[in-house]
């Protein structure tokens, strides 16, 4: 009876534990359709993955969206960056509603998308944005890859969005500043810039600024300035905050329901 016992509990463990993996295994196999792709330039190598629409006719034109991932997600295994928001654009409903095609490109783990310096040993994290510098090498990369990409006939350069979380909201405001006349619309999640900078932005551009309230790593007040300077510029800035968020603001904001209609409806020569 006790070797019964033991066994039947052997078999519960393991049928639970398979059954704990099955959405793991299942979330890998999803994000599997993100095809592996390199950018390299110059002796140096981007790692990102590319979502093309169902059914991709070269012979069609489509929207692009880049997401930049933040500093958790940074790496070599070419898989993490879709950690965050990598669901949200395998959605059947979505890539019905929103045909596209959507890049996640990855940083390597030391390094940044925004030229910045971050002192991690306080809270929260203080920030020296560098302005006056060039660009990091990743998001130099990324640059030259959007370059690369837009200038296929399949791409519809009129809709070509950026967004990011984090680091990723860092980059995506730095990426508007240094390619101004690329993006149709931006979305930009518990990040933060030099506020200079939006003086560069095209007039009229959009953009949607989420944060959370309680963040204690990325100080809610920078989306507030960014927006408030954004808008003093001649641009268009919304903002979304949400009171009882820490710096995980990401999960409420690829939540929202009205983002993808919202980002997909601006088009450049609107």
């Amino acid at each position: 009876m006790k070797v019964f016992k033991m066994r039947l509990l052997y078999l519960i463990l393991a049928l639970l534990y398979t059954l704990l993996m099955i959405p793991f295994s299942v979330g890998a196999q999803a994000h599997e359709e993100f095809k592996r792709e390199q950018f390299v330039q110059n002796g140096d190598t981007l790692n990102y993955r590319i979502l093309y629409p169902k059914g991709f006719d070269k012979k069609k034109e489509y929207p692009v969206v880049l997401f930049l991932h933040g500093a958790g997600e940074r790496g070599s295994d070419n898989e993490a960056q879709l950690t965050h928001g990598g669901d949200l654009f395998l959605q059947e409903e979505v890539r019905e509603k929103f045909p596209a095609i959507v890049i996640f490109p990855q940083a390597p783990k030391e390094d940044y998308w925004a030229k910045v310096e971050v002192d991690r040993e306080v809270t929260p994290f203080e920030f020296n944005f560098k302005k006056e510098e060039g660009p990091t090498t990743p998001l130099q990369l990324v640059m030259a890859l959007l370059n690369s990409v837009s200038a296929e006939e399949f791409v519809d350069n009129n809709r070509i969005y950026v967004g990011g979380l984090s680091m990723g909201g860092m980059g995506t405001y730095e990426l508007i500043y240094r390619q101004p006349e690329m993006f149709a619309a931006a979305f930009a999640i518990c990040g933060g810039a030099d506020p200079a900078i939006t003086e560069d932005y095209q007039e009229g551009f959009n953009i949607w600024i989420f944060h959370g309230e309680k963040d204690d790593i990325v100080p809610p007040s920078f989306s507030k300035e960014m927006a408030r300077m954004i808008n003093h510029y001649g641009g268009n800035a919304k903002m979304s905050l949400y009171p009882d968020d820490n710096h995980n603001s990401w999960d409420s904001s690829l939540a929202e329901p009205y983002l993808l209609p919202w980002l997909f409806s601006h088009e450049k020569n609107e």
